[in-house]
């Protein structure tokens, strides 16, 4: 979850909680044998039993102009999208020459686990499996279950690939898991996309390679043009012949494909996204960003925003990828086109946006349950995109954003939504029980959650507390 302002700033970028725009997650129909569905609420007002307390803040380093989406503490990192060859956008700086890294040398790469023949979900005694379906009706529920399965706290996007196996991609850096670039540097905060691997049944994950799972185009690797820190709110989609992936990079959104899943196409900037000044080139109202009452400069990067931590979905010959549209209010809002163009043939879904937020800040002083309904005041984003039925279902993070002048971004929460009829890019309804696990709360990763169907189960990956990445289950009531 978390985050409204999560802007994906240029490498070392100021990653506070503030700065972040809402998070997404893999859906089902990502995996290779099952449509997606959604993953949703754990009781709304529940936090899991024994949740520590921490609240780490990233220490900022001055960018050049990006600026960052909200991004979890220092102690969280992940995202991922993939885009197409055709597409692939020119370095903006002249890459230096190869030179053998002084500060690190690449780790072998271990053998991997071998992957259990057959894996089959089972409920707790006594309990059956919901659907995003039951769910949305009142008559599931989200149920704690792993309280910590190994991955790092903040954005993820996690995909069953078979038997026991599945794979969780995430942006994760040297200062939070020891990674390093593809020439040996370390990987600056926040980070690169990484691949963590779990043969349990998703129960706990590992990183089996600390190293950038994209390669830089030479050695030492280039902040502008390879972008090894900031890789920000990966999402990816298994599709039938190749995998999808897109995350934030300077608040703009970028996309890689691949048939493998390990190696990844050179990233294609989605035409429109960012953050700019309307004063050269004009936005929407409803792209525009607004005052916020605790913030002292919202537009200091710009009063125009499209991007933030971003979302995918393929369905026959479309892509589809979902966006941030503003700031205060936050909407969420999505580019259509033919799978086979790539970045380069998206364009604005027709129901732009598909939902926003409008009850504006609420009271100066909520908190808590209180600040509930004002939950995605300041972004919504981070979409995780699902099919059940007839119907599409979304987990996403709203941000409210700071609760004082003096901290970032401190309020997040985890939402759902479902489209209002069968049309993916026609309007959409948000849950009533929003939002859903627990309160608007100081939590960086609570937003950003993942939803995984394997067989007739519905898990949801995200925060159990705020230096946990758990795994709840729909479950009947």
């Amino acid at each position: 979850m978390g985050g409204a302002d999560r802007i994906g700033t240029a490498v070392s970028i100021v990653l506070i909680g503030t700065l972040g725009l809402t998070g997404c997650s893999s859906s089902p129909s990502r995996l290779p044998t099952s449509a997606p569905t959604e993953r949703v609420d754990v009781a709304a007002t529940t936090t899991v039993p024994g949740a520590p307390e921490p609240t780490p803040t990233p220490v900022p380093t001055d960018p050049p102009t990006p600026k960052p989406t909200h991004t979890p503490t220092a102690t969280a990192l992940p995202t991922s999208t993939p885009t197409p060859t055709a597409t692939t956008v020119t370095p903006s700086t002249t890459p230096t020459a190869v030179r053998p890294s002084p500060t690190a040398t690449l780790p072998p790469t271990p053998a991997p686990s071998p992957t259990p023949a057959a894996f089959v979900p089972l409920p707790p005694a006594g309990r059956s499996f919901g659907t995003l379906e039951e769910f949305w009706a009142g008559s599931a529920e989200w149920v704690p279950e792993v309280y910590d399965v190994g991955l790092p706290v903040g954005e993820s996007d996690t995909i069953h690939r078979g038997g026991g196996e599945f794979w969780s991609y995430l942006h994760a850096s040297h200062q939070s898991a020891g990674v390093v670039d593809s020439c040996g540097d370390p990987a600056p905060f926040p980070g690169c996309v990484t691949l963590w691997k779990s043969y349990d049944g998703g129960h706990h994950f590992s990183l089996e390679s600390p190293v950038c799972l994209f390669p830089c185009a030479s050695c030492p690797c280039n902040p502008w043009r390879d972008h090894p820190g900031q890789q920000q709110y990966p999402r990816v989609f298994f599709d039938t012949d190749r995998a999808y992936m897109v995350y934030e990079f300077g608040a703009g959104t970028y996309l890689r494909t691949s048939q493998d899943g390990l190696r990844w196409s050179a990233e294609a900037h989605v035409p429109g996204t960012g953050q700019w000044l309307s004063s050269t080139r004009p936005c929407t109202e409803i792209e525009s960003v607004g005052d916020h009452p605790n913030i002292y400069d919202e537009t200091e990067y710009g009063d125009c925003l499209v991007g933030a931590p971003p979302g995918i979905f393929v369905e026959g010959d479309l892509l589809y990828v979902f966006v941030g549209l503003g700031r205060n209010p936050g909407h969420m809002g999505c580019y259509v086109g033919p799978k086979s163009a790539g970045a380069a043939g998206l364009r604005k879904c027709a129901s732009n946006p598909l939902f926003g937020a409008e009850r504006g800040y609420g009271p100066l002083d909520a908190r808590g349950a209180d600040a509930n309904p004002y939950f995605e005041f300041r972004t919504i984003s981070s979409a995780d995109v699902v099919r059940v039925g007839e119907r599409y279902y979304m987990a996403y993070e709203g941000v409210r954003g700071p609760s004082h002048q003096a901290v970032v971004d401190d309020q997040f929460a985890l939402g759902f939504a479902r489209s209002a009829g069968p049309a993916i890019d026609g309007p959409w309804e948000t849950f009533s029980g929003n939002p859903v696990i627990m309160d608007v709360a100081n939590n960086w990763g609570i937003g950003h959650a993942d939803i995984v169907i394997v067989g007739p189960a519905t898990y949801l990956y995200t925060a159990t507390s705020q230096t946990t990445r758990g795994r709840y289950v729909l479950l009947r009531r």
